[in-house]
């Protein structure tokens, strides 16, 4: 009976010391990298916000695009830019070779140009490239945006 109660000890506590070491592997999933950040703006290049939602956070985070000047949440972003992209046919992104990526601790921050070339639906084209600064936190085993930043050289 003693064995039992000692194996069942051994066993409650083996479980709660590695929960926590189970718990902290799940949240070490691999910092993004530069084909993290294509994959990103190949679902922007889709035009449909929703094929890019599941890599941005949910609640009140600033995202700055080119236009209009600021968004609180992912859900006013997604919205909002559903209007801005509803003007295009098509779209490619490039993340040029200048991408940087910064581990620190739950956080990536990064910055990269992207090369763009959209097509508006009466088929004039816009090329050029756009700076990009982001910063990921590590959500449910995840790397979600949290802050962005969209910009162009003032012309």
């Amino acid at each position: 009976m003693k064995s039992r109660m000692l194996v069942l000890a051994l066993c409650v506590a083996c479980s709660a010391l590695t929960s926590p070491v189970l718990a902290a592997a799940a949240e070490k999933t691999p910092a993004p990298d530069k084909a993290y950040l294509q994959k990103i703006w190949d679902g922007w290049a889709t035009l449909d916000p929703a094929n890019v939602a599941q890599f941005y956070a949910s609640g009140p985070h600033t995202f700055f695009d080119i236009a209009p000047l600021k968004y609180s949440s992912w859900d006013e972003y997604e919205k909002g830019v559903r209007q801005v992209l509803a003007d295009f046919k098509s779209a490619k992104f490039t993340v040029n070779d200048d991408a940087e990526l910064h581990p620190a601790g739950k956080y990536v921050w990064g910055t990269a140009t992207v090369k763009e070339e959209m097509t508006h639906k009466n088929d004039k084209v816009d090329t050029g490239n756009f700076r990009w600064t982001v910063v990921f936190e590590q959500q449910g085993g995840k790397w979600l945006i949290v802050h962005e930043h969209v910009s162009v050289p003032a012309q």
